[in-house]
């Protein structure tokens, strides 16, 4: 009897084999410029496997990550021989300028252009370089593989000269110091899934400080070389979707280095800090988006401490690095709406609130509650969007500050702000 059940299980699940219907065909249409093998070795569903809709729509979150895709869609097709699974892609235009223009109403003018390819010999490689004119000119350039050996591993070399006038901040007083970083930096590149990557590398470079004007220290030198070795870890969780112009989810990237210098003036150090970005839909048109930035280094009490209050980088309309300190807390967080949309233009307007502390190098904890250290700035501002030009966003931003000793200012941009 246990034989005869053992058999008719055996032959009805054989018979449930036998019907379960595989993929016969992966077909990927729409892309011109982007290679179909470039693609293909991206996805997770494979002839001959068994059709799964999750992995499906994994492919296609992939598929709408890479600067290469303006937007992905898929069909299931079912034939005689299994299901024909027919992913659908629309490419973006990859050969992009960026510009960056930012003033104050202290009259202070800085701008940086850019030019770079974003799908290089249709392998989703990035190519390009920078020129920045911030009193001084600068120059940066880099290459990016993120699939160069497969689905997971790839390299990046980026190398930047570059030359800005520097305050630093003295217990008597600020100096002007003429200040050059030469760089170049390798990074291993290597994606566990499709939420989680990792990067590893080293950088080399070489810092110049020529002292301007200002106050003097006899304990801070006025003219130093020293070279320094960078080791560097930047590990990301990504769960965002894209819709066009349109991003919901959440997003985390730890950024770790530690720093060997070869002079006594500037100590080794290590630095860290971790954005935590989270974009959130709203009706039909609303994109609600935030971005908090936490980060420490070491406590050193030293004029040249790592973390600055920046116009571009952190609080829109503060002016050319105001402060510096070896801790910081900033809070971005904007709403943005779509005024227009026809085709493939888009016009977005945006009110925001960018606000941070930092800590004094030297200081503890407290002084990120002290007022000196807070600085607030509301403000409002414009996006004009191509929807088929990867990043292809123009920003312009005013912001204008609540707090003591406020400036305010515009910041005009490439891509949004975060």
């Amino acid at each position: 009897m246990k034989i005869k059940i053992t058999l008719i299980t055996l032959c009805i699940t054989c018979i449930a084999f036998a019907q379960e219907k595989v993929i016969s065909e992966v077909v990927l249409q729409g892309n011109t410029k982007t290679k179909t093998h470039a693609l293909m070795k991206l996805m997770n569903i494979k002839k001959g496997a068994t059709l799964d809709s999750l992995l499906i729509e994994k492919d296609i979150k992939r598929l709408k990550r890479l600067p290469s895709i303006a937007h992905a869609y898929y069909q299931v097709q079912e034939n005689e021989d299994g299901y024909e699974v027919i992913y659908g892609v629309e490419e973006n235009f990859t050969i992009i300028p960026s510009a960056n223009v930012y003033t104050t109403n202290d009259d202070e003018f800085a701008f940086r252009l850019g030019l770079y390819e974003f799908n290089l010999f249709g392998q989703n490689i990035t190519i390009g370089g920078i020129y920045q004119n911030d009193i001084y000119a600068s120059y940066m350039g880099n290459i990016r593989a993120p699939y160069l050996f497969g689905k997971k591993l790839g390299l990046a070399f980026n190398y930047s000269n570059i030359t800005t006038q520097e305050p630093v901040f003295l217990s008597n007083g600020t100096a002007d110091y003429k200040y050059n970083n030469t760089s170049y930096e390798v990074l291993g590149l290597y994606q566990f899934n499709l939420q989680n990557r990792i990067e590893l590398g080293v950088n080399y470079f070489n810092e110049d400080y020529e002292y301007k004007e200002g106050v003097t220290d006899p304990s801070v030198p006025q003219d130093f070389d020293v070279d320094k070795l960078l080791y560097k870890l930047i590990y990301e969780y990504n769960n965002l979707n894209y819709d066009y112009q349109y991003v919901s989810g959440f997003r985390s990237i730890l950024n770790a280095q530690y720093v060997i210098s070869t002079e006594d003036v500037l100590p080794d150090f290590f630095i860290w800090w971790n954005d935590f970005l989270y974009y959130h839909r709203i009706g039909q048109k609303g994109n609600w988006a935030s971005r908090l930035r936490i980060g420490l280094a070491s406590n050193d009490e030293s004029p040249f401490a790592p973390f600055a209050v920046d116009n571009n980088l952190n609080i829109r309309g503060v002016g050319n690095i105001i402060d510096r300190g070896t801790g910081v807390i900033v809070l971005n967080t904007e709403y943005r709406h779509t005024l227009y949309e026809k085709d493939w233009f888009v016009l977005q307007s945006n009110v925001f609130v960018d606000g941070g502390s930092w800590r004094n190098p030297g200081g503890d904890f407290g002084d990120f509650g002290d007022n000196q250290n807070f600085r607030l700035y509301p403000g409002v501002g414009l996006r004009f969007m191509h929807k088929k030009i990867f990043n292809a966003i123009f920003r312009i931003d005013y912001g204008y500050g609540v707090t003591d000793d406020a400036t305010n200012g515009f910041v005009f941009g490439i891509g949004q702000y975060f």
